[in-house]
């Protein structure tokens, strides 16, 4: 089955009028094009073959460390040496001080042809904001380097067995060393990347509790522990076992032991949480983008099998035809296609209102959606793919089982969906008297400007719906089982939008008809769903209790 294609025209045309990428202090759109046409180029050729190696040779612990498959170190050297880590890092830190945006579109592209592949490397972008932002100016000397030049990989290392969404049961300690740095003690689960062989060092971001620290999360600290300390030796920090998973199989999910590891504080005890929010939300972002990857390639490979499998007769016609002109196999891969481009857009966008910095509570508030949305949407299109394959879905050759297998734990990690959907009903409909949700509102009628009569109304139509069900959600204080209908229907709205903006430019696109006619299916066929979730949301009973015992 065929391998991973990046799809340049679809990610430009994207950047361009979905995510609006000018806006950004000098962009430069042909730069834009150059890189993303080489980065495509090193994708296809290098990262999507690994996909199909990984699946079938996990990652190991051997001696203590975790091994990979061979290929994927060769491709990390040829990654590092073209100088793709460092794309997005400062200049003075040894990177190129492009976009942040253009690194997630590169993003896009390896989840799309390898996500393991992809899994290992996207922390140590969330680890570069983190530290550029809340760092000192001699931790950003020391270890920016380090990541802009691949030579280190990053961790984010905040679960526990006993603490997963709640971060306030986090039992690791720190305490003080007389030189100065700190010392950690505890474990960590589900860390991915927390050893591996393309580097052999990473650094990693740890949640700890310093002494006589509060409970819950205003006692948690920052800390940067490196696996590596300065004279070489190796830190006090171990993998006890790798977990075997669903998917991602080539992707080392680690259980780490700190004991006593040497580390540094960031910032001063008890501002943890606020200071890992930056890559925190970074990640989640980082995960839509991995959804649109998988919904992209998904969409790719049901494509390319209905456009050649014969099966049925239309009308008259003598001859099976292409399966791909029966109607309901079409349904299946305008809604794939229809997915990948719209989550595509609108996460673009709200990367690019995280960059300008200038609409914070908008940023707050698409983040939660952006990840649940496209996360659902990947599974949803891999869902799909299978279908559109039929019995041949189903076996591990055609390579589709494989993407609702990787796709399934995007919906889980960086927060569970569930929990994406309660802070988006719950506390950001409350914030600052609604100002996050009137932003959204803002950013939603402004993009029906830009898009043609029929969009912009069935657009506006989806707003009036998710005004409606918001209005009657902000009223309450819990809000319950309605949460998850909530989300999936700001997102369709917000999918709305990202389709008015695609819709308004379709002259400018490779490809116009295409783009018209999955904006047809987006307003004919995906938001009129806004009408079903709005009742759900007000008329929503408590949930039913289950008996326990």
């Amino acid at each position: 089955m065929i391998d991973y294609r990046a799809p340049v025209a679809d990610i430009l045309f994207a950047l361009t009028h979905g995510g609006r990428a000018s806006r950004l202090p000098g962009w430069d759109a042909e730069l834009a094009a150059a890189v993303l046409e080489q980065a495509a180029r090193f994708v296809d050729g290098e990262i999507a073959p690994l996909d199909p190696i990984g699946d079938a040779t996990p990652a190991r612990i051997e001696n203590g460390r975790v091994v990979m498959p061979p290929a994927f170190g060769r491709a990390y050297r040829a990654f590092a040496e073209a100088g793709w880590p460092g794309l997005a890092v400062d200049e003075a830190f040894g990177g190129q001080g492009l976009p942040h945006v253009l690194a997630s579109c590169l993003s896009e592209m390896l989840s799309g042809a390898c996500i393991s592949f992809q899994m290992v490397l996207s922390l140590a972008q969330g680890a570069v904001r983190t530290l550029a932002a809340n760092g000192s100016d001699e931790q950003k000397r020391r270890y920016l380097p380090r990541l802009a030049s691949g030579e280190w990989l990053a961790t984010m290392c905040l679960t526990e067995p006993q603490a997963g969404s709640d971060l306030g049961l986090v039992r690791t300690t720190a305490h003080p060393a007389p030189d100065g740095s700190w010392q950690l003690s505890g474990g960590k689960v589900f860390i991915s990347g927390g050893d591996q062989d393309l580097t052999g060092k990473v650094l990693h971001l740890v949640l700890a509790r310093t002494p006589d620290a509060p409970s819950g999360t205003k006692g948690l600290s920052l800390f940067l522990c490196p696996s590596e300390l300065p004279d070489g030796q190796r830190n006090a920090v171990s993998v006890l076992r790798l977990e075997d998973k669903l998917g991602m199989h080539a992707s080392p999910t680690c259980q780490m032991a700190f004991d006593g590891a040497w580390a540094e504080i960031v910032g001063v005890p008890g501002e943890g949480l606020a200071r890992m929010f930056t890559m925190m939300n970074a990640e989640r972002l980082d995960v839509a983008i991995q959804g649109v990857g998988l919904a992209e390639v998904a969409s790719q490979r049901a494509w390319a099998y209905a456009t050649q499998r014969r099966q049925g007769r239309i009308g008259a016609e003598e001859a099976p035809a292409i399966i791909a002109r029966h109607a309901d196999v079409r349904r299946m891969l305008l809604h794939q296609a229809a997915l990948a481009m719209g989550c595509r857009a609108m996460t673009y966008d709200t990367l690019v209102e995280l960059e300008l910095g200038r609409h914070p509570a908008l940023v707050e508030f698409m983040t939660p959606m952006c990840k649940a949305f496209a996360t659902d949407a990947a599974i949803e299109a891999a869902q799909l793919a299978i279908q559109v394959h039929g019995g041949y879905g189903y076996l591990r050759e055609y390579r589709v089982e494989q993407i609702l297998r990787d796709a399934r734990i995007t919906s889980i990690y960086e927060g569970t969906n569930g929990i994406q959907a309660i802070t988006l009903a719950g506390r950001l409909l409350h914030m600052q008297g609604g100002a996050a949700a009137a932003a959204f509102r803002r950013w939603v009628e402004e993009a029906m400007t830009v898009a043609g009569e029929d969009m912009a109304a069935a657009t506006g139509a989806a707003l009036a719906q998710w005004r409606c069900a918001t209005e009657s959600l902000a009223v309450g204080s819990d809000p319950g089982g309605a949460a998850a209908a909530y989300l999936r229907l700001t997102g369709l709205t917000a999918m709305g939008a990202a389709w008015c903006r695609l819709d308004g430019a379709a002259a400018r696109s490779a490809h116009p008809q295409r783009l018209r006619a999955l904006a047809d299916y987006v307003r004919a066929w995906m938001l009129p769903e806004t009408v079903y979730l709005t009742e759900l949301c007000l008329n929503h009973e408590p949930m039913p209790e289950l008996p326990i015992g």
